[in-house]
């Protein structure tokens, strides 16, 4: 029994089990063959770059047989599922140490691509439509949605046109595009939308505040859809600057010219000095403002010592001027 165990344990130190021993005690060759050969591993997941995929793409340590084709890689930016089945009659094909521990051993290959934003097609496209007598200052706006394209390899490409048509009335285009441009394989994509006129308009480059005098810092300018603006949208730089919100300005929304105004100078209900300039005169007296007044309003104003209610201009802030011909009325 001892000897017995003795010539086990040298047979596993050695490497070999006892089925690689022949019944006369010689080694089996093609059981040598078998310990001695790699464990293959199936990956994770496949990343590739070209339109094959290649056995090394799938498992580890295939050796000289990495570079073996197996199938054509999916679309640049697309991704194939290979199961277990077709997996593991590959492996035997190959003749590689490898089988499926379960039905769920699969590899998932995706192609690497570079993606051409929606931004970027948009922008190529103008340059073709103003040859077509489009206004470069139009804003182009797209049928379809989340429009963007997968090209194999990386860095910028350009952006192959075919069949392009731009209707000067309607203002509608549409187009064949491909990438990159002049490959006769590169899938095609049917695009369509139209143009839209556009205005640029001073917009608030922060959020305003009510009471806020506005200056030229808190504006910027905005390219906007001529069709979206509102009828009364300040369209000039000096129509705000100097303003005040009567409330809240949103930053980068059009601003309507009823929700500015000048700064008010008078408050319903604060006294006021009033003014009258006469030829080698000066009178003053006092008030009480019965409106709120922005600079250059006309105003009423009740004459603290009369109680007389006259009309007055603000000129300042708690001063507002009045004529010469209601001069009775200050005594």
């Amino acid at each position: 029994m001892k000897r017995l165990f003795l010539a086990l344990f040298m047979l596993g130190t050695i490497g070999f089990t006892p089925s690689s021993v022949t019944a006369s005690g010689s080694q089996n060759p093609a059981a040598i063959l078998t310990e001695l050969a790699p464990n293959v591993m199936l990956r994770d997941s496949a990343l590739v770059d070209s339109k094959v995929i290649y056995l090394g793409d799938l498992f580890s340590d295939t050796g000289d047989k990495a570079d073996k084709p197996l199938a054509h890689a999916p679309k640049p930016g697309k991704r194939a599922v290979f199961d277990a089945r077709w997996l593991y009659r590959v492996a035997k094909a190959y003749k590689l140490n490898w089988r499926p521990l379960s039905n769920r051993d699969t590899i998932v290959v995706q192609r690497s691509s570079s993606i051409i934003s929606q931004e970027e097609i948009a922008e190529q496209l103008q340059y073709v439509l103003v040859e077509q007598g489009a206004d470069p200052e139009m804003e182009l706006h797209f049928s379809t949605r989340m429009l963007r394209m997968h090209v194999a390899g990386e860095g910028k490409f350009q952006i192959g046109f075919e069949n392009v048509n731009f209707d000067t009335r309607t203002l509608r285009f549409s187009a064949i595009i491909h990438a990159p441009a002049g490959d006769p394989t590169a899938t095609r994509k049917r695009l369509t939308g139209r143009l839209h006129n556009t205005t640029e308009i001073p917009v608030a480059a922060r959020r305003l505040l009510k009471g806020e005098i506005i200056i030229k810092s808190d504006l910027r300018w905005l390219k906007v859809r001529t069709s979206r603006l509102q009828n009364d949208a300040v369209s000039n730089l000096e129509d705000l600057i100097g303003k005040t919100p009567k409330r809240g300005i949103r930053e980068g929304q059009p601003i309507r010219a009823s929700a500015v105004r000048r700064p008010i100078l008078v408050e319903k209900g604060s006294l006021v000095t009033i003014i009258l300039r006469a030829k080698k005169m000066l009178l003053t007296a006092r008030g009480k403002a019965l409106q709120h007044g922005s600079e250059g309003d006309v105003i009423r104003i009740s004459n603290t010592q009369s109680n007389q209610t006259i009309e007055a201009e603000v000129v300042g802030s708690g001063r507002v001027a009045v004529h010469q011909q209601i001069l009775i009325a200050l005594n």
